[in-house]
């Protein structure tokens, strides 16, 4: 083989494995500590789930005062500080389908990460309500 068949070689095999790297870290985020992991998702793929799983938990992680400003249907209020503190009477099941949402998507991958950390399997971070194309109630 001719040195360039081989740079050829080498170039293609690269681009392969970064693109295998970029797609493995795109849809989950890694707890360094556990190893364990939560999913990032989008507002939309959230949705889906909504729509096409049985039983999912769909966590408000804002303050009381601003989910009562208005939140998605069916999600229950759990502040981030309470998840840190460990109060997680509302969630008891930690293999259940765990939707995570906030106002901007800061307190959505803390709250995430905690419940990681607590033992839960099937976390979903999907970002912030101002992202939220569908309807909220109040």
């Amino acid at each position: 083989m001719t040195k360039r068949v081989l740079k050829k070689w080498g170039a293609g095999i690269m681009l392969i494995l970064v693109l295998s790297i970029m797609v493995a870290c795109s849809s989950t985020s890694e707890d360094s500590d556990s190893g364990a992991s939560y999913h990032k998702i989008t507002a939309e793929e959230a949705m889906t789930k909504m729509v096409e799983e049985d039983e999912v938990i769909i966590l408000d992680v804002r303050t009381l005062e601003e989910y009562e400003t208005g939140h998605i249907s069916e999600a229950i209020s759990l502040p981030l500080d309470e998840i840190k503190a460990g109060s997680l009477d509302l969630v008891p099941d930690k293999e259940a389908v765990i939707l995570v949402y906030c106002r901007s998507g800061s307190r959505s991958k803390q709250a995430s990460k905690a419940l990681v950390d607590e033992g839960y399997t099937n976390v979903y971070d999907f970002g912030g309500i101002i992202d939220w194309p569908y309807d909220i109630v109040n």
